[in-house]
């Protein structure tokens, strides 16, 4: 009997309804067979053990930009459809897709400014979530993606950067429509879409940007004008393709970290038990959610020298696509990886990436979960699903896992 072929990249995605309802089937056996198998219709390989992971996404020297990748990566070069030779990458890409030394240039300063923004937003994020949830009451049943789950990042967001809250409407769907830049199969249709939000946000920064040097104002843009003034080397051109890709993070990975989690304890009432009984392992709580149903499928990396992955040789310029979902499941580094358990023994996840690259967003996303997580299991004790044995309504956006509804009962 022949033995089946590897998944293609493009049966990696939600696209794949077998994928759709559970990745890690397909997952476990890519892992076991072929931990590091080269899709030669995607022009890549594809990564997924834990420990090749780590190693990939920690190592500096690998390139991020798609522009470094070998004609035959059509996922990479698909990305750089609209690529002018003429404009400065810093220009037309945000730090998710830029090396050194305008990666660590641009970074450098966003990072200084957005984390001492966090350090201090635990009281606002308390607030938008109690307001969250005070709409909610008097409910008989509520999707929860949509009253909560996404409003909530939006909202955080958008206060740190000093958004209007009358504009709040705006920038949920130019952030939706815009999200399509990380989507390589997109439709035309998505792309006229993504094109019109990056428009309209560009056009909208642009005037903040204008009013905050005027009248600073206690928020990250006033901040990030001020470090221009101080001699940070950042065009205003710069500063809005990045605004607008925190909007982004900010957006559909945190909602669906929070809508994940929220799943994930229903299923799980013995762990949702735990966090009831210990409130103060919320923290390792979202780490579990993150390692074991993370919003993001993958990332990529490009080969800056020969090298090899485990025992594959791989070329300079070929692009490597790393399944942080599978890592993160890999028995060779998780005890029993898929059971969900609050209280397991720590081993870091490779949900946010690593090195030079690590998500930005990360310590605010994981904020807002544990702060929307603590408050809503505080408020609706009996929180329940309103059709229990319902199928999952994923999203098919591909590399990306999230609820489309999540309909519950308080």
């Amino acid at each position: 009997m022949a033995e089946t072929p590897p998944p293609s990249l493009l049966q990696l995605t939600p696209l794949n309804p077998a994928f759709r309802d559970d990745p890690h089937v397909l997952l476990d056996a890519l892992r076991t067979q072929s931990p590091v198998h080269r899709d030669d219709m995607a022009g890549v390989f594809m990564v997924s053990r834990h420990a090749d992971v780590r190693a990939l996404v920690s190592d500096r020297t690998l390139w991020r930009d798609p522009l470094h990748a070998e004609e035959a990566s059509m996922m990479q070069r698909r990305l750089l459809e609209n690529y002018d030779p003429a404009t400065p990458r810093s220009h037309s890409t945000s730090i998710l897709m830029l090396d050194d030394p305008d990666h660590a240039r641009v970074r450098g300063p966003l990072t200084q400014a957005l984390y001492a923004r966090v350090a201090k937003f635990r009281p606002e994020i308390e607030r938008i979530v109690k307001e969250s949830l005070d709409r909610l009451d008097g409910r008989d049943s509520f999707d929860l993606m949509d009253t909560f789950c996404v409003p909530i990042p939006i909202d955080v967001i958008a206060a740190i950067l000093g958004v209007d809250h009358s504009r709040l409407g705006d920038f949920r769907t130019w952030s939706e429509d815009v999200i399509q830049s990380l989507n390589p199969m997109r439709t035309p249709e998505a792309t006229v879409r993504m094109e019109k939000a990056s428009e309209a946000l560009n056009g909208y920064f642009t005037e903040m940007l204008q009013a905050r040097r005027k009248a600073p104002q206690d928020d990250l843009i006033s901040d990030m004008t001020r470090l221009q003034a101080q001699g940070a080397n950042l065009s205003d051109e710069e500063l809005r393709i990045n605004l607008t890709a925190l909007l982004v993070g900010g957006n559909l990975t945190t909602t669906d970290l929070i809508g994940n989690a929220v799943r994930l304890f229903l299923l799980n009432p013995g762990e949702l038990a735990k966090l009831r009984a210990d409130p103060s392992l919320i923290n390792a709580a979202v780490e579990e959610v993150l390692r074991y149903e993370p919003p993001v499928d993958i990332t990529a990396r490009i080969a800056s020298r020969d090298m090899a992955v485990g025992v594959c040789p791989v070329k300079a310029h070929q692009s490597l696509i790393m399944s942080l979902r599978g890592a993160n499941r890999d028995p060779a580094a998780f005890d029993d990886p898929h059971r969900f358990d609050i209280t397991r023994k720590h081993v870091p996840h490779v949900a946010f990436g690593g090195g030079a690259h690590i998500c930005i967003g990360a310590p605010l996303a994981r904020l807002e979960a544990q702060v929307a997580l603590l408050r809503l299991f505080e408020r609706f004790p009996n929180l329940r699903f309103a059709e229990p044995d319902a199928k999952p309504a994923w999203r098919s956006l591909p590399f990306f896992r999230g609820l489309e509804k999540l309909e519950l009962r308080p």
